[in-house]
């Protein structure tokens, strides 16, 4: 396993961390997702602390917190082998306490994830969202406090937008409160908006990326191909409408060149798909989930290989697309792209 720094921190991360989203699976979404419990967490636990995959990654609002709690069981007597990250924000309940980074909610929601976890440190705490209704000097400055009790060593989002971001840690400059040193992103073949805005920011800022849902919400598993139907097993059938959209056609374009390269190099459909990401710019982690032992050692299998230079010119030709205003400009024109190269 390779380990990488969360860029501007001495926080060191495998390449791939182990998402938990499975881990006590409840309700429409997460349901769908898997419902792993018990001896079986432990096991996959087990698997991929053996392979060096030492950051867990989960969230209070999977499955009304029963994720953190089965991670906690999981991990139980041997804490100090790895790294766990969990996120808050997003709506736990119906109260007007229930969602949102105000001190009070990050006060409470800390301490609750703390008991379900059973441990009494978290290793990197993200905010699951911005929250436009609290001031940033209260988040960071709770932050901070929570920091200065030990509760919490590092400090990330998620699903922040180029502005929010980079709002934030102007205020954390400002004030020399604590700066967020990560930023968890969908980014994947079949979605690469992250490239446009938030890669350059990560890059100029240290901030680094841990990656959440590489193949596309299961779209890059290999299973789903142009002209077939839906297989019958898989989750988009219940939980398509809650990720990422993807163009259908782009996505049979991108799965065919997949093809190519798994026929060149041996390796899987979605080995192929993680390994590429991760070679990219600002990609400290890929966070890889598992329904099952077989899952997990398969995309564990992404890692000690490298696809050579024409492969991943193939891939990016045909998961490409025309980037947005104001960035169009410097993808086309030769004068524009003078002042900004591309990073990728």
């Amino acid at each position: 396993m390779e380990y990488r720094q969360l860029d501007a921190s001495g926080l060191r991360v495998p390449v791939l961390s182990f998402g938990v989203g499975t881990f006590g699976g409840s309700g429409p979404l997460f349901g769908a997702w898997g419902n792993t419990t018990g001896a079986e967490a432990s096991r996959m636990v087990d698997i991929a602390i053996e392979a060096g995959v030492t950051l867990f990654d989960t969230a209070d609002v999977y499955s009304a917190g029963a994720s953190e709690e089965v991670l906690g069981h999981a991990i139980k007597g041997r804490r100090d082998q790895v790294l766990i990250s969990t996120k808050t924000a997003l709506p736990v309940g119906d109260g007007p306490g229930d969602w949102g980074t105000s001190r009070a909610r990050l006060l409470r929601a800390t301490d609750a994830a703390l008991k379900r976890l059973g441990t009494d440190y978290i290793d990197l705490l993200q905010l699951h969202a911005f929250d436009a209704s609290t001031p940033i000097e209260e988040v960071l400055s709770t932050l901070e406090q929570l920091i200065d009790a030990g509760k919490i060593r590092y400090i990330g989002v998620s699903n922040f937008s180029g502005w929010q971001l980079m709002k934030s840690l102007g205020v954390s400059a400002q004030h020399g409160y604590p700066r967020y040193v990560a930023h968890q992103v969908y980014y994947s073949l079949a979605g690469r908006d992250y490239e446009w805005e938030l890669m350059p920011l990560g890059a100029d800022q240290g901030v680094g990326a841990l990656v959440w849902s590489p193949l596309a919400w299961g779209r890059l598993t290999g299973k789903i191909r142009r002209g077939q139907p839906l297989p019958e097993g898989s989750r988009l059938h219940q939980t398509a409408e809650y990720g990422p959209p993807v163009d259908d056609e782009k996505l049979y374009d991108i799965v065919d060149a997949l093809d190519i390269v798994a026929e060149e190099t041996g390796k899987t459909v979605p080995q192929i798909a993680l390994n590429w990401l991760i070679g990219r710019p600002t990609v400290s982690s890929v966070i890889i989930g598992a329904r099952n032992e077989e899952q997990l050692r398969q995309n564990l299998g992404a890692v000690g290989w490298s696809l050579s230079k024409e492969q991943v010119a193939r891939l990016d030709k045909a998961s490409a697309v025309s980037a947005p205003y104001p960035y169009f400009p410097y993808q086309r024109q030769e004068g524009f792209a003078r002042l900004n190269p591309p990073l990728v």
